[in-house]
């Protein structure tokens, strides 16, 4: 009698460069952003939707609390960018991100009645450094920085450097800290 052979999958002993799709890397780009996105709305137990067409916004983020001063559920609108020409770990206080002229004046804007942020991923160059898994977690590299642009001038002809704080790290506990102070009436 034949003893039925389990089927080989799982962590191979030995990992080989896996057959990649043909999308394009910046395609790639943006759908792990959103996915970072996804995964950090969820743990601060906020609801997305995306605007359709976009205009400039990719995401806004609802936070429903009854602690909330201004209404019970506030949103901010979010504008995700990707990038690997910044390596991950920047060293400064502040890294240096280029934008449009166009999106800047739009972020910038102030007064607004729905706050806005600029959230900005750092990846690796390549594809094979974007995750790691193991049995008891997922990594996802590198990660999400983010600020708010409004009032922030306009300097160059058709784009304009401005600076991320690596302070601001974007994750579930700072999304939760800028629906607190949306909802009490401030500033992200």
């Amino acid at each position: 009698m034949a003893l039925a052979q389990p089927e080989s999958g799982g962590l191979l002993p030995q990992r080989t460069a896996p057959l990649r799709g043909a999308l394009a890397t910046t395609a790639c780009m943006e759908t792990l952003q959103v996915g970072y996105l996804h995964a950090v709305a969820a743990a601060a137990g906020c609801s997305l939707s995306q605007p359709f067409p976009d205009n400039g916004i990719d995401w806004h983020v609802s936070h429903s609390s009854a602690g909330h001063a201004v209404d019970d559920e506030v949103t901010i609108k979010v504008q995700l960018k990707c990038t690997y020409q910044i390596p991950p770990h920047p060293p400064a206080p502040a890294f240096s991100f280029t934008l449009d002229n166009d999106h800047l004046v739009k972020l910038a804007r102030t007064p607004v009645s729905v706050h806005k942020i600029l959230v900005v991923m750092l990846v690796p160059r390549t594809r094979d450094e974007w995750l790691r898994a193991s049995h008891d977690r997922l990594d996802l590299r590198h990660c999400c920085y983010w600020t708010n642009l409004a009032g922030h001038p306009v300097t160059g002809r058709r784009r304009t450097n401005v600076r991320i704080p690596t302070s601001r790290i974007f994750d579930d506990r700072a999304l939760c800290e800028i629906m607190t102070r949306v909802g009490a009436g401030g500033r992200p």
